[in-house]
């Protein structure tokens, strides 16, 4: 096998079209949604079974995640015995209705159950409209029995502690919290990579054919940490978001014209919110980058980003 030179990798997004969907990943980002169909998510770097990135840039262009981590653990990881899968999964999620209320289990819920893959993630608030909020936790006092009979007479949402949310602020949500998104809020999803997901109240709504969509109660109910409420779940606004077991989060602002040197020993992915700029290296092909943007930036490179404009980012390290 020939050496790979590393690079700085991007995707082609997986666009999923959802019933509270809209349109703001063109009007914010540009991306090339289909014109009839609600997006409601847009996923930039996957390694799920069924959804897996294809490499959009550079001489890796056409391959999976997945496939090159195989080839080239180590170059990428910094890991030589990696075997995957790929430890994130992000997406940018636009809601323009409400979230079905929802929750994702932990490990030991998943070995009782018999099934199902864990999930924390975190949410970080892209664009927000005027009064937008989101269901966070459960109220203080919300017990399995108390949620169990919201379920029955169709009042889940009073269960819910309703967080009011702004541009610019990161909310952690670990397995076993139940929650959903309202309306009018464009976020950035980071998340381990699981697609397990447990509804369990959904508005009462219908889809075109005025069919419901399937809940999973008795999952649901079996997954919800009724020990936590909404006041112990974390919001953070700048420097380091998120510090789990699973991953860390720290937001980064850059002015136009300035450089930043990225060291090699530690893969990267950084997910840019504002602005545009190239990452090179001396004898390296630039690789150019716009708002909406997420690469994959492996262990082995060494190079330096520069900022054509204004830009803020996220970069999320394991």
């Amino acid at each position: 096998m020939s050496a790979m030179k590393p690079y700085p990798l991007k995707f082609r997004p997986i666009y999923k079209q959802r019933i509270w969907g809209g349109r703001k990943l063109r009007e914010f980002f540009n991306k090339d949604i289909p014109p009839s169909e609600k997006i409601g998510e847009s996923w930039e770097l996957a390694d799920l079974p069924d959804d897996k990135s294809v490499i959009s840039n550079g001489e890796l262009a056409g391959q999976t995640l997945d496939s090159i981590i195989q080839k080239y653990p180590k170059e990428i990881t910094g890991d030589e015995n990696f075997s995957g899968p790929f430890p994130l999964l992000i997406k940018i999620l636009d809601a323009e209705d409400i979230l079905s209320v929802q929750v994702h289990p932990d490990e030991q819920t998943c070995r009782r159950l018999g099934k199902g893959v864990p999930k924390t993630e975190c949410w970080y608030i892209i664009s927000a409209e005027r009064d937008a909020v989101i269901y966070k936790g459960l109220k203080k006092g919300v017990t399995k029995e108390l949620f169990a009979e919201a379920v029955e007479k169709g009042n889940v949402a009073e269960m819910l502690a309703k967080v009011p949310v702004e541009q610019g602020q990161c909310h952690f949500l670990p397995a076993g919290t139940a929650h959903a998104i309202g309306p009018g809020l464009l976020i950035a999803e980071i998340q381990t990579p699981s697609d397990t997901t447990y509804r369990v109240f959904d508005w009462n709504r219908v889809d075109d054919t005025r069919k419901a969509r399937q809940l999973h109660i008795e999952e649901a109910l079996e997954s919800i940490h009724f020990d936590t409420s909404s006041d112990e779940l974390s919001v953070t606004t700048a420097g380091r978001l998120i510090d789990c077991e699973y991953f860390k989060i720290d937001k980064g602002a850059q002015a136009k014209g300035r450089e930043l040197l990225l060291s090699p020993g530690k893969m990267k992915t950084l997910i840019i919110l504002t602005g545009s700029g190239t990452i090179t290296e001396v004898e390296g092909n630039p690789v150019d980058f716009n708002a909406g943007d997420c690469l994959l930036v492996p262990a082995d490179y060494e190079g330096a980003i520069r900022f054509a404009d204004d830009t803020q980012y996220l970069t999320v390290t394991i």
